[in-house]
């Protein structure tokens, strides 16, 4: 008895350390919330409201830099590690705090200069934005000399530096990378060519489908009749039974496989940081007149998709000062909503596509400039890079093997990017401030004219009734243009040589960019489909840019079939809607099947009359989808890569008995169907038990928001990490595609917001994971139940709409 009583003192103790030790780690990292600061930098006082799900609702009274300096208050309160790691990202000084591990990140930020970039953008900026910005950083710094650092920091043992305004630029940049460039694919083009010849491109990467909808139409375009395309019914249905595109067979310059190799070793490192180019990845957007709705008044909805991450990407905050009043999405570090709305306008946004990068191989002898880079190892000697530049951008890639030397020695020659957001001059940032007090529509192109990347598909709303559509961004003119491409059948797809056939030579003007004002239809569609018909000139991208056509299929029939004036509750069935077009279009291919075992038998008998619906306690949602992932993995044999194809490809392949078929060593698509299925139950069985009854897609499918820094530490990482299971799939319009092996979720709606023009408090919103940065904080986490759901939070700047609350004042110093 007195050893179990011992026992019991000793866990008591062990339990009372941890508690109070939370509780500590809890006081000193938490932000103050409530009473009054006085600080150095306010021309007046300000009001931080902070609602019940910890939205700040800022009232400035002197001025909107006021109000800018408290939104970086704010956002350096509850999200100092996030702006700290996004940061060094930027910077390339992961090394410094992370260790070795963390070096060749390093060296790939270094190598293609994204802070360099940042710091050339700064000077070119209004000198409003300038001011706004510099009111922002004061109020980041203002915060950070509070010293109630978040846990990282403390665990890591330093200090933030001051935060300067090129650090509220550069973040920009890394999210220009994530949603701005297909070099990847034309590493992917490449491999492809090289393995399985060119007219094998289009079946690793598929055209966009002829008849699928386009965002505008020709007759948005203003085109004469005679360019217009034909009156064949739009959408996946006419691409299913019409014929599938093969697009031109692009030309291009062979990578030698070293250079290959150190280019896709890049994409590794950039994956590792969060960046990837997934298949299905994307946003949707739409806008729709006040015709279409029962206010008669606009409805514009929103929910781009982004890769998740513990803090969740965004933050929401409503703004005002004097002239300025805004509220929607913020990103920690950088000043300015967004993606929301003011008193008068909506916006929202998603990804172009547009092909705005090329790979150039330097010809023999080009003049490179030089500069070396010191990178801080903690705990290691410090590491020199060397980084060379030519006219066209960084060198990526070096390689001695083009066999084009003399005594059968190959020649040293360089491998360069090109890439509009690594131009000087970069005046985004102006844009996005000046969509924060736009007032109607010439406000708002005015500002967006100052837009350069990532090129994004703009919906526009304001509470005249007015709706629009602007694609903004500089897209380069390559030379020789014409037909689908440029420089005499040079699309993009695969890497060029550095030659006079093969130069941009300008960038498309913004007033030739696809835009429409009050489009007679009254909607407006975007999920990163392509943009406009073939016959509009000039060229933004090749036939394989666009997303493949299911989510803005769905969302248009969903639109179009409600038979009444729309609402904002039909709008948010719409954007939280989980019906697989992918599996209505593979469906008579996959039900065809003969399966080789019981199992099999059992999964194809529970498909059959499967409305494609992918809820949580779906069965048939875990068959499909782990039976997708599957056949997406045909050709890597051939192609000695793990690059899963897209769900069009994998249903291109099947309707016509495909090369990828037949060269996966099946012989036949029939085959490779029966096979992938056996896989597939088999897999399904070893996770979740032999009853395929039992294999609810909710038991299989979970979101993983995972922590830069400490989401990989087996030991600490349930900390920071964080999940729920999660309906949706591949291709749906509330987009949850499964990663390969392990059926997480690490892409998905970041944000959603459904604005209501007749009455702007009625706009609702809501984030992936909560407000906080503190993991054992109350608004880490507290939106995930709610997004999981479909559940949103008030998008209002009504204090009635806000619940419980807690104000803390600013006041400047004397």
């Amino acid at each position: 008895m007195r050893l179990l009583r011992g026992f019991g003192w000793l866990l008591f103790t062990l339990l009372l350390l941890v508690f109070s030790g939370v509780l500590y780690a809890r006081k000193v990292s938490s932000p103050l919330l409530s009473g009054t600061l006085t600080l150095r930098g306010l021309s007046g006082t300000v009001s931080v409201t902070r609602d019940a799900w910890g939205v700040p609702h800022i009232r400035a009274q002197a001025s909107d830099q006021d109000a800018l300096y408290a939104l970086g208050f704010v956002h350096a309160q509850d999200r100092l590690w996030q702006m700290e790691f996004q940061r060094r990202i930027a910077q390339g000084r992961l090394s410094e705090v992370l260790g070795e591990a963390a070096l060749d990140q390093d060296k790939f930020l270094r190598t293609w200069g994204f802070y360099r970039a940042a710091q050339t953008a700064l000077p070119a900026l209004s000198a409003r934005s300038r001011s706004l910005i510099s009111a922002y950083t004061a109020g980041v710094n203002a915060a950070v000399a509070q010293n109630r650092l978040p846990l990282e920091f403390r665990l890591l043992r330093f200090r933030p530096e001051r935060w300067t305004d090129v650090d509220s630029v550069a973040w920009s940049k890394l999210l220009a990378y994530d949603l701005g460039g297909n070099w990847d694919d034309e590493l992917t083009g490449q491999t492809v060519v090289s393995k399985l010849g060119a007219g094998a491109l289009s079946s690793v990467l598929p055209p966009y489908p002829a008849g699928a909808p386009t965002i505008l139409s020709s007759q948005e375009l203003n085109l004469p009749s005679s360019q217009r395309p034909s009156s064949a019914p739009a959408g996946l249905k006419a691409a299913q039974t019409g014929s599938i595109q093969t697009g031109p067979v692009p030309t291009g310059q062979t990578l030698p496989p070293d250079a290959l190799a150190q280019l896709k070793a890049q994409l590794r490192v950039a994956a590792s940081l969060g960046f990837v180019n997934a298949p299905g990845k994307g946003s949707n957007d739409w806008v729709i007149g006040g015709s279409r709705t029962a206010s008669g008044k606009p409805i514009l909805a929103d929910d781009p998709h982004l890769g998740l991450s513990a803090p969740m990407l965004w933050y929401l905050a409503d703004v005002q000062g004097p002239t300025l009043h805004a509220i929607g999405a913020t990103l920690p570090g950088l000043p300015g909503v967004v993606i929301g709305r003011n008193d008068r306008v909506a916006w929202g946004v998603t990804n172009v596509n547009p092909d705005v990068q090329d790979l150039f191989v330097e010809g023999p002898g080009t003049v490179l400039k030089s500069r070396n880079e010191v990178i801080r190892v903690k705990g290691k000697p410090d590491v020199s890079l060397v980084v060379q530049e030519s006219v066209h951008g960084p060198v990526v890639a070096r390689s001695r093997q083009w066999g084009d030397g003399q005594n059968g020695k190959g020649q040293d020659r360089a491998v360069s990017l090109e890439w509009t957001a690594l131009k000087d001059g970069d005046t985004t940032l102006d844009a996005f401030l000046g969509l924060n007090y736009a007032r109607n529509w010439q406000d708002f192109t005015a500002a967006l004219s100052s837009y350069v990347a990532p090129a994004q598909n703009f919906v526009y709303a304001d509470t005249a009734g007015n709706i629009g559509y602007y694609a903004p961004g500089r897209v380069p003119i390559r030379s020789q243009g014409g037909g689908v491409g440029a420089g005499g059948g040079w699309d993009g797809s695969l890497p060029v040589p550095d030659d006079d056939a093969h130069t941009w030579t300008g960038y498309i003007p913004f007033g030739q960019l696809p835009h429409v004002y009050n489009p007679a239809d009254a909607l407006v569609v975007s999920a990163n489909n392509k943009v406009v018909p073939d016959s509009y000139k000039p060229f933004l991208g090749n036939v394989r840019n666009w997303a493949e056509p299911y989510r803005a299929e769905r969302i248009l029939e969903l639109l179009d079939g409600k038979g009444h004036p729309l609402t904002l509750a039909d709008v948010a069935k719409t954007q939280l809607d989980t019906v697989s077009l992918v599996w209505q279009g593979l469906r008579p291919y996959l039900l065809a099947t003969s399966p080789r075992d019981a199992l099999s038998a059992q999964a194809l008998k529970l498909l059959r009359g499967w409305d494609g619906n992918e809820t949580l306690s779906s069965v048939r949602a875990s068959i499909f989808e782990a039976w997708l992932m599957e056949l997406q993995k045909m050709g890597e044999d051939e192609l000695e890569v793990a690059t899963p194809i897209n769900s069009l490809a994998v249903f291109n392949q099947l309707k016509t008995d495909g090369p990828l078929c037949r060269e996966s060593g099946q012989g036949t698509c029939a085959s490779l169907l029966a096979l992938t299925l056996k896989r597939a139950t088999a897999g399904l069985s070893a996770r979740l038990g032999t009853d395929p009854d039992r294999w609810a897609w909710s038991d299989l499918h979970h979101s993983l928001s995972r922590h830069g820094a400490f989401g990989g530490v087996g030991a600490i990482a349930w900390v920071w990490n964080r999940g729920v299971s999660t309906p949706g799939g591949t291709d749906t319009v509330d987009v949850a595609r499964p990663d390969a092996g392990t059926f997480n979720q690490t892409h998905a709606p970041s944000y959603r917001q459904i604005i209501d023009l007749s009455d702007m408090n009625r706009s609702r919103f809501i984030g992936t994971l909560g407000q906080g940065g503190n993991p054992i904080g109350s608004h880490y986490a507290d939106m995930q139940p709610l997004w999981r759901d479909g559940v949103y939070i008030p998008m209002s700047t009504n204090t009635a709409d806000w619940g419980q609350t807690q104000t803390l004042e600013l006041r400047a110093a004397p």
